[in-house]
């Protein structure tokens, strides 16, 4: 998130002060409600300072989709509030910023569609999406730099494999999820007790309801099989089938 800050505003950040930040601030939270408030107020902070060192900054630009306002807020009629997204519910009540968000109305196969018609390439179109909260809600439990780091070199397998078995495009949307659970394994002749990765895989077009999606046993192996040799404190690695709903596509 504070790469793409940096990177949006063609300015210096102090990436590792702001990392520190949020890390500080989700410091012994577990509740993902908790982490997705925290985020969204720590963000906004952080995006005012930096807005500070440009002239004329009157203006915060969010993709927010329609599934985001449904699943954060009740629209219409009784429903009840799924999870809180960051750039609806997260958000403080004072941003200093006006709101613009193009795409609020939409869902995600509407919005590929748009990016079409304006000549977007594809490897954009089809990229898959990565939560606003970063991965903040794919490290169940408490969120630390350690964590993370398993995390992401997890991700980096996932990903890794399904491109190169030709199965990127074929899912809606693929990630990896540190539990905070741990379980006994064994490598060579050694007891370990170590982390447990699930993997999830889903197909859907408007992301408001979603099926898992069936890997091919031989790459959910390759992939389990790297993931416990190559990424260190993890010795197991287990396939999300749930559907969304009753699951929510996220874990948190």
């Amino acid at each position: 998130m504070v790469h793409q800050l940096q990177t949006e505003l063609g300015v210096s950040i102090h990436c590792a002060d702001a990392k520190q930040r949020f890390l500080g601030a989700l410091a012994g939270v577990t509740e993902p409600e908790k982490k997705r408030k925290i985020i969204g107020h720590t963000f906004i902070d952080v995006f005012k300072e930096e807005a500070q060192r440009i002239t004329g900054v009157a203006f915060l630009a969010q993709g927010t989709l329609y599934p985001d306002v449904i699943e954060s807020v009740s629209v219409k009629g009784p429903s009840e509030v799924i999870k809180t997204h960051h750039n609806v519910g997260g958000l403080p009540e004072e941003l200093g910023f006006e709101l613009i968000e193009p795409l609020r109305w939409l869902f995600k196969d509407e919005v590929r569609q748009l990016g079409r018609e304006l000549g977007l390439p594809e490897e954009i179109l089809q990229r898959h999406p990565f939560p606003g909260p970063g991965l903040a809600v794919r490290v169940l439990g408490e969120v630390t730099e350690e964590r993370l780091e398993t995390l992401r070199a997890a991700d980096a397998v996932l990903l890794e494999e399904l491109h190169e078995a030709g199965w990127y495009r074929k899912v809606a949307q693929a990630f990896a999820v540190l539990l905070p659970v741990k379980t006994v394994g064994v490598m060579g002749d050694l007891r370990t007790y170590q982390d447990v990765i699930a993997v999830r895989a889903v197909e859907t077009r408007d992301f408001m309801t979603a099926d898992w999606a069936p890997l091919p046993h031989d790459l959910i192996g390759r992939i389990a099989s790297r993931i416990v040799n190559e990424v260190a404190g993890v010795n197991r690695v287990v396939y999300d089938v749930t559907s969304k709903p009753p699951g929510t596509i996220e874990w948190e």
